[in-house]
């Protein structure tokens, strides 16, 4: 039996939601993303790409080419309300769903012809969630997830597209190489410095010549391009690591600031920890210069969620780390090396009133708020924004705004 696979794709997802939320943005340009000048454009509206704006790009630049265009910067608990909605209506319909972010969803229709018709059935769910949901979805439906992402792409904007089976090889040769999903810019120039940007001429090419070229991407590169691919549906997306990062909106060699910052994350990123019931057992510190040289370092500790354990980790990082004294445009934090598990107290070390301790604070936060209690030290300019409105190891996607800002 062929599979059959849709894949769902809210249109401009963040614009879309504004939109929703304030009618008379309706056929205007609207950008949404970061408003510094740092800030990265998350979504821009299809009035926009005439100019030449796509998301990814800085915000300097769209403002240059767009300079008549209305600039918001979003609010990630607002479209996480809106892509829930989405998520429920689709989880309520089809058998087996995978959400791959916040605003694109596969569903497995497989067998689903013998009873509906797999594309009068997604066609009746598009119609469902954009009369519900209020938003405007495209979907392509085809025999796997490659396939029907590029013709959700296609299908674009508030379309749909259907490839019958056998017709995938066909669908798939005029168009660009880009188009197919693991091409990047770099990816493209090396297929352009070949002479090729078709997908037909990728299609002509021996798998072998893919491989010597790109190595093992080349083979899943060259299926793609031909229509090939047997990559299942994943309910549940496991989390192997959780970071949180920051870039400054001017940069920045104020100790107390950086220090304050990196306070901020390690402690923000071990309540999320513990709020999952996981254990971390490598610690990253990461630092990027203003002439843009990232430097990180990491070491390996036992498994742990406490506070008082990561952040001295944490902070010896960073005095290793921070070595040319220049001046500082972004500082992460990683906790990798996940397994699951709770906080267990130390024989020599701790006590139980420091369990409690963390038992209350955690419960505080998760009442009120990830910032709704902290260390005295993680209360200066530098840790404004930390914090995380979503449970990371939900299983579902984390929500990017582009936001490079304080």
């Amino acid at each position: 039996m062929n599979t059959t696979i849709v894949h769902f794709d809210l249109d401009t997802f963040f614009v879309s939601c504004e939109r929703l939320l304030d009618s008379r943005l309706n056929n205007k340009p609207v950008i949404v993303g970061g408003t510094g000048d740092r800030g990265v454009v998350s979504a821009a509206s299809y009035e926009t790409r005439a100019y030449g704006v796509h998301s990814g790009m800085p915000m300097k630049m769209a403002r240059q080419l767009c300079p008549n265009a209305i600039y918001i910067r979003g609010n990630a608990g607002t479209y996480t309300k809106f892509s829930k909605q989405v998520t429920e209506i689709l989880q309520s319909e089809v058998p087996v769903l995978e959400k791959s972010s916040v605003d694109e969803f596969y569903a497995d229709l497989t067998g689903m012809d013998r009873f509906f018709g797999c594309y009068k059935f997604a066609s009746e769910l598009r119609n469902k969630i954009i009369h519900e949901a209020g938003l405007p979805i495209s979907f392509g439906l085809s025999v796997n997830k490659t396939v029907s992402k590029v013709a959700t792409n296609e299908a674009k904007p508030n379309n749909q597209l259907k490839i019958d089976v056998g017709y995938e090889k066909a669908f798939l040769a005029p168009l660009s190489i880009k188009k197919i999903p693991m091409v990047g810019e770099k990816t493209y120039r090396t297929f352009c410095n070949m002479g090729i940007k078709n997908v037909h001429m990728v299609q002509k090419m021996p798998v072998d010549m893919m491989t010597s070229v790109f190595g093992k991407n080349g083979r899943i590169i060259w299926q793609r391009a031909n229509g090939i691919d047997h990559t299942p549906i994943v309910e549940y997306h496991e989390r192997k690591s959780i970071s949180s990062e920051r870039t400054y909106g001017q940069d920045t060699i104020n100790i107390t600031t950086l220090k304050t910052t990196i306070t901020a994350m390690a402690e923000n990123l071990a309540f999320q920890l513990r709020r999952g019931g996981k254990l971390t057992s490598c610690v990253t510190v990461k630092i990027r210069y203003s002439d843009f040289q990232t430097y990180s370092k990491q070491i390996k500790i036992p498994y742990t969620s406490a506070d008082h354990h990561l952040i001295p980790v944490v902070m010896q990082l960073f005095e290793n780390l921070f070595r040319r004294r220049l001046l500082i445009r972004l500082v992460g934090v990683r906790y990798s090396g996940l397994t699951a598990g709770t906080y267990q107290i130390n024989l020599f070390d701790d006590e139980k009133k420091t369990v409690n301790l963390y038992r209350a604070m955690d419960d505080i936060r998760i009442r009120f708020g990830d910032r709704s209690i902290m260390r005295a030290a993680t209360m200066g300019e530098g840790a404004r924004t930390i914090g995380n409105f979503t449970n990371p190891f939900s299983g579902e996607p984390p929500i990017v705004l582009a936001h490079r800002t304080q």
